[in-house]
């Protein structure tokens, strides 16, 4: 029993290494087609005022994502006929010199003072008022069979003293943790499902107290969501680019990675050993 214990451990340690290597690489690669795609698009949607967003709220409390006309025509989307705008206040930039700068003789050569003048009312549209080519999304999709695997890490993750529940009223989200207590989004692939919960679990391991006031949120979340990987990696499931995605939309890097693989492996070979991967899979991943 000691003799394949200790056979386990090794391979779990081989696992977690390959595993994290290949994350490093795929984050070293940079962004993907995929992510290149979304970041461009996000970019057309502008972070709005607390007033703006009640008005938003009043006039479309439906609303998810509202932009100009013009930002809707870029990305490939035209407002519908009919459709009623969400008015917003803009603020209205004028310029202006200061009276010493008028007098100097190189007045000419200095850039006029940028103020706030004023606010002017203009019209925004939900992406629910549009239609045209689809919003790139940003897919974290995980593939493959886990078999028990997901049974053990509930099971696993109770006797942690963390309750788990399904909640779809945590959508878009997937999975979220609260300090004891992980909700999940139910209904999904059993792969997505494991890998949503190992990310969650994560952050209950690791961010928990004092470690999550000295930790940023990039940190937290290249953290958890390597920790996924790694576990996702070596049962042998698919998780594409999905990863080093989610890691990169959260300012997250190989170097960032590098500085956090003690606790990464640490945290994945307790998961790793509490779940057990299978011998096949345990090869297909190492290869």
């Amino acid at each position: 029993m000691l003799l394949k214990d200790t056979s386990r451990t090794k391979n779990n340690q081989e696992l977690v290494k390959a595993s994290i290597d290949a994350l490093v690489e795929a984050l070293e690669a940079g962004h993907s087609e995929a992510l290149s795609s979304y970041l461009t698009a996000m970019s057309q949607f502008h972070h709005y005022s607390f007033q703006n967003i009640l008005l938003i709220a009043s006039q479309r409390p439906t609303a998810s994502r509202v932009a100009g006309v013009r930002a809707w025509n870029q990305l490939g989307r035209r407002v519908k006929r009919g459709e009623k705008g969400i008015m917003i206040f803009a603020p209205m930039i004028g310029f202006k010199r200061s009276h010493a700068e008028e007098l100097t003789s190189d007045a000419k050569t200095n850039k006029p003072e940028a103020q706030l003048v004023g606010f002017r009312a203009v019209y925004v549209f939900d992406v629910d008022q549009t239609e045209g080519a689809e919003l790139p999304e940003f897919s974290s999709t995980v593939t493959g069979e886990v078999g028990d695997k997901l049974d053990k890490l509930i099971q696993f993750t109770e006797s942690q003293g963390i309750k788990l529940e399904f909640s779809d009223k945590i959508a878009p989200a997937r999975g979220m943790s609260f300090g004891g207590l992980i909700r999940l989004l139910p209904d999904m692939e059993p792969a997505e499902s494991l890998a949503t919960l190992v990310h969650e679990l994560a952050h209950e391991m690791l961010h928990r107290a004092e470690r999550r006031i000295l930790t940023t949120k990039a940190v937290r979340e290249t953290e958890a969501e390597a920790v996924a990987f790694v576990v996702c990696h070596a049962l042998g499931l698919e998780t594409g680019t999905s990863s080093s995605d989610y890691i990169q939309l959260y300012h997250g890097n190989a170097a960032l990675l590098t500085e956090s693989l003690e606790v990464v492996q640490r945290i994945a070979s307790v998961i790793l050993g509490a779940i057990g991967p299978e011998d096949v899979q345990t090869e297909k991943a190492v290869q």
